[in-house]
């Protein structure tokens, strides 16, 4: 399965394109024990929200570009194939740099959808 043309882009669902490319392949792959998505912010994008998890812990792994994670209060600058794992009670964010950045994040355990163990925080990364 390509994560890219097999599945479904869901910023284009919630109005986020052509900013947000964003592809959770969990159900599509039947994963059973983990989770997995394709993410691409264009240019500059900085995702409108951060969120945190009840019991999915993450592993973000940057395929292209550069970019800034926000980890609660900590900001720390990312590249190609760096990798960072988040604890689930951590809130996160995604900011990317001048060429954009792709991402592809991994779960686990699996809680389901992609929004079924998310909280979500609205607006939490201001300049």
């Amino acid at each position: 399965m390509n994560l890219k043309s097999d599945v479904e882009d869901s910023a284009t669902k919630f109005g986020y394109a052509p900013d947000l490319e964003a592809r959770f392949a969990t159900g599509d792959l039947s994963l059973e024990k983990s989770a997995v998505s394709y993410q691409r912010l264009a240019p500059g994008f900085r995702l409108p929200f951060g969120h945190s998890h009840d019991q999915q812990e993450e592993l973000y792994v940057v395929l292209s570009g550069t970019g800034r994670l926000k980890l609660d209060d900590e900001i720390v600058e990312v590249g190609p194939l760096d990798a960072v794992r988040i604890a689930p009670e951590v809130t996160r964010g995604f900011e990317a740099g001048p060429d954009g950045v792709e991402i592809l994040a991994l779960g686990a355990p699996n809680t389901g959808g992609p929004a079924d163990d998310v909280k979500p925080a609205p607006g939490w990364w201001s300049d």
